[in-house]
């Protein structure tokens, strides 16, 4: 009952779900206020802090609207093993990949402070403050949880510009959604069920995504998805126009396909393999993005041109011969 009467108080306070086909698309304020009691109730059993729980919630559910989220109340992308429970299989690292799904999205995020309850590399976490959560980010990222380089420093944008801290005082207080250094306006409960939640008029730019950071070759990487573009990726990750498509030895105008190597940082002179079994269709780019060397130490390697085509079957070295 709860949970509808937050909603309404949404749709009162001017958050609303647009018509047309983004009629189902969460917006970031709309699910920190939907979702914000339950992280709270989540940090009063389990310790994690709800500013951090919410943040990485958002980073990875993609503000509650990745298939995985969605389809089954998964939000921390959280795969089966170990796990007895129903599932839900869709494409990840490989094809056909099993994640855990849950009757709810609070079981989703008992389950993610269990998860880092219950792995030793994450106790000392339980040690800071329930407040700290530039502390709880950093450790984080310490402890390995995610390979992004920027991963504690998103978090902490996240919760600094929703002010999602005022979630780790642990009381029901109205939350300020919005960009930082908002002044709070109070305004009073409506009823004892009701909480106001106050956003203000401002646009948020979401600068974050799902994107899952992975390294080829020891080089930072995303799979482009569909709809991607340089600009696009640009901007969630915070880089200069030039440097995406330096790094991948591109025009900026190049658009980027499906499935597509997306390289973060420059690729390399080498590979850790020796060598690479040319397949059909391959191209010398092609096979630079693959393996995440760059295009000219390739040609150097195996004394070709950039024009020359490749013949199947045959062998590319990957590194220097000695």
């Amino acid at each position: 009952m709860k949970r509808y009467l937050i909603i309404l108080c949404m749709f009162a306070t001017g958050i609303h779900f647009s018509a047309g086909s983004d009629a189902e698309k969460m917006t970031r304020k709309e699910y920190i206020a939907l979702y914000k009691d339950d992280a709270i109730r989540d940090m009063k059993k389990t310790g994690v802090p709800a500013s951090i729980t919410m943040a990485q919630a958002l980073l990875e559910s993609n503000d509650g609207n990745s298939p995985l989220a969605k389809e089954a109340n998964n939000h921390f992308g959280i795969k089966c093993s170990d796990w007895t429970g129903p599932y839900y299989i869709q494409d990840d690292d490989k094809k056909d990949e099993c994640f855990r799904k849950y009757g709810s999205v609070l079981e989703s995020y008992d389950d993610h402070s269990n998860f880092l309850k219950t792995r030793s590399r994450y106790s000392i976490l339980f040690e800071l403050d329930i407040t700290d959560y530039k502390g709880w980010a950093r450790g984080l990222k310490k402890a390995g949880y995610a390979t992004d380089s920027r991963y504690a420093d998103r978090l902490i944008k996240i919760i600094e510009d929703y002010r999602l801290y005022l979630l780790d005082q642990g009381e029901n207080l109205p939350l300020y959604a919005g960009i930082q250094n908002t002044p709070p306006v109070k305004q009073e409960d409506k009823s004892p069920e009701i909480r106001t939640v106050y956003v203000p008029p401002v646009s948020v730019i979401d600068a974050f995504s799902s994107h899952r950071i992975e390294k080829i070759n020891g080089i930072e990487a995303i799979i482009a998805r569909k709809g991607d573009s340089f600009e696009s990726l640009r901007k969630e990750f915070e880089l200069g126009s030039w440097q995406l498509p330096k790094y991948n030895e591109t025009s900026s105008s190049s658009p980027l396909s499906e499935g597509q190597v997306v390289y973060l940082k420059p690729k390399s002179k080498s590979s850790t393999k020796a060598y690479y079994i040319v397949k059909e269709g391959d191209t010398v780019y092609s096979i630079s993005q693959d393996m995440g060397i760059r295009k000219k130490f390739l040609l150097k390697y195996n004394g070709l041109n950039e024009k020359e085509s490749l013949s199947p079957g045959s062998k590319l070295l990957l590194r220097k011969p000695s």
